[in-house]
């Protein structure tokens, strides 16, 4: 958490207001979070003019590759607990306030109590060369991802289809709030074996995933912990969970208990009547 609807939300937030503005100056408070945050990289950044804000998985993408020979890109990670939130100048920072990106109008505060998020550079115009990127699976909500692509990658996998679904180096940005709904309104069990699956199945769990999301980024994504929209409002999906987070609730399909257990360290959720 933060999961792909949240950062396509940030994304969202900050385009009418960022691209075609320089960033006048960078302020590192502390001197990493999930990486270093040398006081080379800040001067590096300032004066560096954002084009466009795109996304890749659950990083956001700042293109500055106008700025000729010293072009790049711009890559912010929300890691467990970031959010980005738009200010004006002059506004207090607040303890977990650890980065700001000074525009001409405003400031970009980068929030992240738990320090996991990553702000970082990468030089010349061709960013999904960068390490970060360049190990990261296919786009759920791409052209390139539908059924066929799901049933052709679980072939011969025994492994069960949620931890798969959350693996980014396969399928980027679903993490395990959206993992779980959708496998639900697929009906499928979480420990299924994803190599058994079937074609017809696939297909529709490939098309629960992309509506998951979709219906996510529309309700402005999910708040639970810290995370908030540019302009500090919260997310609603929460709210129509169908199974996360409403263990011991009744489904809201068959009235039967929602149960929780444990897989690669994360908690599921799922009916055991519904999904199979």
């Amino acid at each position: 958490m933060p999961e792909l609807p949240e950062v396509e939300v940030s994304r969202l937030g900050l385009l009418p207001h960022l691209p075609g503005q320089p960033i006048v100056r960078a302020i590192f408070r502390i001197p990493k979070l999930r990486h270093a945050l040398p006081p080379e990289l800040a001067a590096e950044l300032a004066g560096k003019r954002v084009r466009a804000i795109l996304r890749r998985g659950k990083y956001l993408l700042f293109d500055c590759t106008g700025d000729g020979e010293n072009g790049g890109w711009l890559i912010i990670h929300l890691g467990m607990s970031g959010s980005l939130r738009l200010v004006p100048a002059g506004t207090p920072e607040q303890k977990h306030d650890h980065v700001d990106l000074v525009f001409p109008g405003t400031v970009l505060r980068f929030r992240d109590p738990r320090r996991f998020g990553a702000v970082l550079w990468h030089a010349g115009a061709d960013v999904e060369r960068h390490p970060s990127l360049a190990v990261l699976g296919i786009e759920p909500l791409s052209p390139g991802f539908d059924g066929e692509w799901l049933y052709a990658a679980t072939r011969g996998r025994a492994a069960p289809i949620k931890p798969m679904l959350m693996d980014s180096h396969l399928l980027v940005g679903v993490g395990n709030i959206y993992a779980s709904e959708a496998l639900f309104r697929a009906g499928i069990a979480p420990t299924r074996a994803a190599g058994r699956i079937g074609r017809e199945r696939c297909h529709a769990l490939a098309a629960a995933i992309r509506a998951t999301l979709q219906d996510s980024i529309a309700a402005g994504g999910t708040s639970v912990r810290d995370y908030v929209h540019s302009d500090g409002g919260a997310g609603s999906f929460q709210v129509v969970c169908a199974v996360y987070g409403r263990v011991g609730e009744p489904c809201r399909v068959c009235g039967t208990p929602i149960r929780a257990l444990r897989q690669a360290g994360r908690t599921t959720f799922h009916c055991p009547r519904c999904q199979r």
